[in-house]
């Protein structure tokens, strides 16, 4: 099974950019798929992002369309989340993880354990 590390969180003010990475260890990633997801106090866990390995397809939240971007650097075994135009509603903890599909992933939401430790994007207004 694959393990994943989120880095690269911290304080932004509001309409900056962070460039998150997902560090993979125990498996090669190009046949996974990796998502991120974000919870912020008081709310459930949500996806924000989702790539396909194989074939680099991508997926997005309807608000993370536009501003944020999923890639991979599979020489790397590592995923990227860049965010730009950050709002204060984007604070959240983001977690990443990787399993065969993007629904699998989709489908693990409320799993805590499996998202691992998360980092921290805190955007001020």
């Amino acid at each position: 099974q694959v393990q994943t590390v989120a880095s690269g969180g911290g304080l932004v003010q509001f309409g900056g950019s962070l460039r998150l990475s997902c560090t993979a260890s125990g498996s090669d990633l190009s046949s996974y798929s990796v998502a991120w997801s974000r919870q912020a106090p008081g709310k459930e866990r949500e996806g924000v992002s989702c790539i396909r390995l194989s074939d680099d397809r991508t997926w997005y939240l309807e608000f993370a369309k536009g501003r944020f971007t999923i890639s991979s650097d599979n020489g790397e075994n590592t995923v990227y989340l860049q965010m730009n135009n950050l709002k204060p509603e984007d604070t959240a903890i983001y977690y990443c993880a990787a399993d065969y599909s993007c629904p699998e992933l989709a489908s693990r939401m409320r799993e805590t354990s499996f998202w691992g430790q998360g980092t921290q994007v805190t955007v001020s207004s």
